[in-house]
């Protein structure tokens, strides 16, 4: 039975070195003891006598290449408290020469233990970086800062170069009940196991931070479970602050009630502002002279709805009753458009729908206006409009209808059968979904075809509602 004798608990270096020297002499990790001092760290070191035999290491065998994840993989749970650490490490060593990538594997037991130990020292590092709480105190040097922790783990020295980089002008002791260091702006020193009653109560900074925590306290966003789980009570006599907290957290209904009625205001003064904007916009467009389209056309037609919809559609131009309406979809491709979206669960009410062109362009044929086709030019020319009414609405979600409307919203051409059915992206990141305009289901000569289709239509606006969440 081979003995490795470690100088410290945190002593990774001579584990490694005593591991390192283990495998070179074919030292299966059942023949080996792992013990700190005179202290034995696991369940058979009883049974070892006397100094480990003289190593007899192989020169011919070639060293072994430690993946870098086990490399540090062990650095941390080499600092945890479970005295079997040592040998739980040597057998994942010993384990990873036959198989190499054994750290991949996170289903094996042995390198799932190992990976729980480490995430707790990892966690118990991250505890004293956040709930070391110096006080200040003064000696025959001057001003010092004292502080007190006590950590789960063997992770003082590991956690010390944090320090020292953190506070290197200042003088300073952090105080443990396993281990003291001691930095004097210059050098690091370690000092013996101290108490809590050696580290100072508190100091008048404390005052200042304690008024300036309570000011930043937000009670809408408590949660105690989690603060709990991320600050537990053990850390709490250490830091000023949570004296604050039984407090903070009685009142925290009632602040919160007077943070939500401030909000409350606030929205309804934002809202107020974005129907002035908007109006200001549909004010503006009603003059607009981009294109020539203006000219025979009895009006613009510009978006209407909500200034908070969270749901924008978006189709070609009007037709020839939007023109003289003034609204849009209001025609014969209009009435489909309300039918599918109650069929699709959606109230129109509360969505905005606008057009890419918005004034209407038609072919004169008698005492009939026929619908004409805007062109690139045309939509180019309007889809200012569209942008500042996006930019204004900020909808979670954009539905173009028909392939104007894509053009328009993505700016350059997309194919409604290779994009329909799937959620895409706008250039501002905006979420946007395509199908076919309602006045196509119109013009479907077939009754089987225009009532699949108009399913299918159906489907594309629920889909998009979904995605609203």
């Amino acid at each position: 039975m081979r003995v490795v004798t470690l100088s410290a608990p945190d002593d990774v270096d001579g584990w490694r070195d005593a591991a390192r020297g283990l495998l070179a002499d074919h030292v299966a990790p059942d023949a080996v003891v792992w013990q700190v001092g005179d202290a034995a760290t696991d369940l058979f070191a009883a049974t070892a006598a006397g100094p480990p035999p003289a190593p007899r290491h192989d020169a011919a065998a070639p060293a072994m290449r430690v993946p870098r994840a086990f490399l540090d993989l062990a650095n941390n749970a080499a600092l945890h408290q479970d005295p079997e650490r040592f040998a739980l490490l040597y057998a994942m060593l010993w384990r990873l020469r036959a198989t190499p990538r054994l750290t991949d594997d996170h289903a094996d037991p042995l390198v799932r233990r190992i990976e729980t130990l480490a995430k707790s020292v990892r966690r118990d590092i991250h505890k004293m970086r956040a709930f070391v709480r110096f006080r200040s105190v003064s000696d025959d040097a001057g001003e010092r800062y004292v502080a007190w922790f006590e950590p789960e783990h063997h992770i003082v020295r590991a956690n010390a170069a944090f320090f020292v980089n953190r506070f290197a002008s200042m003088r300073w002791s952090i105080l443990t009940p396993e281990v003291s260091l001691h930095w004097d702006g210059a050098a690091l020193q370690e000092g013996p196991a101290a108490e809590r009653g050696d580290a100072p109560e508190g100091d008048p900074i404390e005052e200042v931070w304690k008024t300036y925590y309570a000011s930043i306290f937000n009670p809408a966003r408590v949660k105690v479970g989690t603060m709990l789980r991320e600050m537990p009570r053990k850390y709490w006599k250490n830091m000023p602050e949570t004296a604050l907290v039984p407090q903070l957290l009685a009142t925290a209904q009632a602040r919160e009630s007077g943070m939500i009625d401030k909000a409350r205001a606030r929205e309804s003064t934002v809202g107020d502002n974005a129907r002035a904007a908007w109006e200001a916009l549909r004010d503006e467009a009603s003059a607009c002279t981009r294109c020539h389209l203006y000219k025979p056309a009895t009006q613009t037609v510009f978006g209407e709805g909500p200034v908070d919809a969270t749901m924008m559609f978006v189709g070609e131009q009007p037709g020839d009753q939007e023109d003289l309406a003034g609204q849009p979809f209001v025609g014969p491709a209009g009435q489909v458009f309300d039918r599918a979206l109650a069929a699709a669960g959606i109230t129109r009410a509360e969505t905005y729908v606008t057009n890419a062109v918005k004034h209407f362009k038609f072919e004169p044929r008698g005492k009939r206006r026929i619908h004409a086709k805007p062109d690139a030019g045309e939509i180019e020319a309007c889809r200012w409009w569209t942008e500042q009414e996006q930019m204004l609405l900020r909808p979670k979600v954009t539905v173009a209808l028909g392939a104007t409307a894509a053009r328009s919203l993505f700016g350059k051409v997309m194919t409604i059968g290779r994009e329909r059915g799937r959620e895409l992206r706008l250039p501002d990141g905006g979420a946007a979904w395509i199908t076919v305009h309602p006045s196509y289901l119109l013009r479907l000569p077939d009754e089987a075809a225009r009532a699949s289709e108009y399913e299918r239509f159906v489907e594309d606006l629920r889909m998009a509602h979904a995605a609203l969440g």
